[in-house]
């Protein structure tokens, strides 16, 4: 017997509240001051390749979609990250983040330094989604249920703690808190509409915990590296490299 859509989505909801890297500590330290400037560079460093590989991984969901409407509607996911002429976008928000955070932005846009753990989480997830069934795909991408919660923690903690912290450098998280709901309500709802037996669900929910662990892996990775104790792996980013300054000289 299948469960019911109300079930199915208990159980969705379950999964971020166990598995959803806001338990991450890293994130405790970031969102209560605890992070040296540093860690926050390594932070936003390693964050920006994910952000930038988002629109790659939707550009491959998208490609294999032969629903033109589902096309129109997943197609906002790319121009929310890549900008329209009308909005900035992700992408560019982050970097903005990054200059705030006294990183030279293209730097940071080059993705050198980038762990490697990180570089596998992600480049994961981008075949995860190029690879699995669209259900599977769209399922994935469910933790954005539970990222409203993470960024308005995230603006308090850095707005209280971090003399970089404006309006202007956190401007990603706050679209972030308009344009998430959007694509979770219409991503949820597919895959509950699609998840139509047990074993469609079983592969749904495999698939949000694998998203979970992507994004925990990258914390892991972080911690490891920079915080304890710092095991900077080789090729990763050191302390002092790609700063403003550098620029400037």
């Amino acid at each position: 017997m299948t469960p019911s859509k109300e079930e199915f989505e208990a159980r969705l909801r379950q999964i971020g509240a166990e598995r959803y890297h806001d338990r991450h500590p890293f994130h405790g330290l970031l969102h209560g001051g605890d992070c040296t400037p540093d860690q926050v560079r390594a932070w936003v460093i390693n964050r920006y390749y994910y952000q930038h590989s988002i629109p790659m991984k939707d550009a491959a969901f998208m490609s294999r979609v032969e629903d033109p409407d589902l096309r129109r509607i997943w197609r906002s996911r790319i121009e929310d990250h890549d900008g329209t002429d009308t909005n900035e976008g992700g992408i560019r928000r982050w970097l903005r983040l990054a200059e705030a955070v006294g990183l030279d932005p293209d730097y940071v846009a080059s993705c050198e330094g980038v762990l490697p753990a990180t570089r596998f989480a992600v480049d994961a997830y981008v075949r995860f989604v190029r690879d699995k069934t669209l259900l599977e795909a769209v399922a994935a991408s469910l933790t954005e249920l539970f990222a409203p919660k993470i960024h308005a923690q995230r603006i308090e903690g850095l707005l209280q703690n971090y003399e970089f912290a404006d309006d202007s450098s956190l401007s990603y998280f706050r679209n972030r808190l308009k344009e998430a709901p959007k694509d979770v309500a219409f991503g949820l709802q597919w895959v509950l509409d699609h998840a139509d037996t047990a074993e469609k669900q079983d592969a749904a929910a495999a698939a949000l915990i694998f998203k979970t662990d992507v994004l925990w892996s990258q914390l892991d990775a972080l911690y490891g590296a920079y915080v304890d104790p710092a095991r900077i792996p080789p090729g990763a980013w050191q302390p002092g490299e790609g700063l403003m300054m550098q620029r400037a000289s």
